[in-house]
């Protein structure tokens, strides 16, 4: 335990110094789309409401209100996101955070098992806050989710390191087609920071693998992963879910492109499996190669606009650009991409 906490200690000091070299990161979202997002999905307890799913809040929402709450430099806005992340979800004996929480039912949380992508960018958020604003407290917090992850949800299986979706469901032991993985719940920016809070070289075998299993994903006309992927023999869709490329999945090459994931390849055939000429976004029929679910969100079509920017430096259009909040999950994904371009490619904007 000694050994693990002087690890951690010199991990936590790495990421200071790291945050320090780069600290005009925190300013990056606009504050007038914040105080957007805020008013359409921040309520006063501090929970990140999903207005597409029920109002209920997640995980995954509350991990990504932190993020966005640092990346607009807004420290107090942060610390309410945290008070009910860690009173009304940080509740499970393991450290990692039970994942979905109902203002309609009592009790509210309606499901303990935890979803590792919310745990990961709860970390995340708390690290790279504690690490810029001086939060020690913070910094402690990630440390513990990070170990409490990478002891419990980084697991070995077919000679791979993977991300189980969550500690519950599935493992070749609880389904007949497990291991089954979900490719978009690896937040390859946040990987790195794991490794500097809990100090392992599993991760960077979680980063290679996981990018090895993307280039393997090539499902049906378009050579796009499912969102829901058995890996009992070669990679294929999950019994028991939609073989598609969905919501889950649309979120996949903005995370590469944040994370600096530089494989041109990769990029361009999911670049090239996402994009309908003439047509907005969708979710995909993997079998079919044909549009399922129309994605006209403006943060839908900016995983898009983003790949285009970092492949071939296409300038955004105005159409994403500008934020106007509408469901909770697309709203999102358009201010991490904004977010993104600002810092990284400014020439794009």
């Amino acid at each position: 335990m000694r050994r693990w906490r002087t690890m951690v200690v010199t991990g936590c000091i790495a990421l200071m110094t790291m945050c320090q070299q780069i600290a005009a990161q925190h300013a990056a979202i606009d504050p007038q789309a914040w105080a957007a997002y805020k008013a359409k999905f921040l309520d006063a307890t501090g929970r990140i409401v999903d207005n597409g799913n029920g109002n209920i809040s997640h995980s995954e929402g509350q991990g990504y209100g932190l993020l966005l709450a640092y990346l607009s430099n807004s420290p107090a806005d942060f610390e309410q996101i945290w008070y009910f992340t860690r009173t009304e979800l940080l509740l499970r004996d393991d450290g990692l955070a039970a994942w979905k929480w109902d203002p309609a039912v009592t009790p509210h949380v309606t499901d303990t098992n935890n979803a590792s992508d919310g745990d990961m960018l709860i970390a995340y958020a708390l690290a790279l806050a504690g690490s810029a604003w001086n939060k020690k407290d913070y910094l402690e917090a990630a440390a513990t989710i990070a170990q409490s992850l990478l002891s419990h949800a980084v697991v070995h299986a077919g000679g791979r390191t993977l991300l189980l979706p969550g500690i519950k469901g599935y493992t070749a032991s609880e389904r007949d087609d497990g291991p089954v993985v979900n490719p978009s719940y690896w937040v390859y920016e946040a990987i790195p920071v794991m490794a500097l809070l809990a100090p392992s070289d599993e991760w960077q075998r979680l980063t290679d693998d996981g990018l090895s299993l993307l280039r393997s994903m090539q499902v049906g006309p378009r050579k796009l992963p499912a969102d829901w992927v058995s890996l009992r023999t070669m990679p294929r869709p999950a019994y028991g879910f939609e073989a598609e490329f969905g919501y889950n999945a649309i979120r996949i090459p903005l995370y590469l492109a944040r994370a600096g994931i530089s494989d041109t390849a990769l990029l361009t055939r999911l670049q090239a499996g996402i994009t309908f000429e003439g047509d907005e976004p969708a979710t995909i029929d993997l079998a079919t190669g044909k549009p399922k679910q129309p994605l006209a969100d403006p943060g839908y079509r900016i995983v898009d606009d983003v790949l285009a920017c970092v492949t071939s430096g296409a300038k955004l259009p105005a159409s994403v650009r500008q934020f106007v909040p509408s469901l909770y999950y697309p709203s999102t994904l358009q201010l991490l991409g904004l977010a993104f371009v600002e810092e990284k490619h400014p020439e794009c904007l």
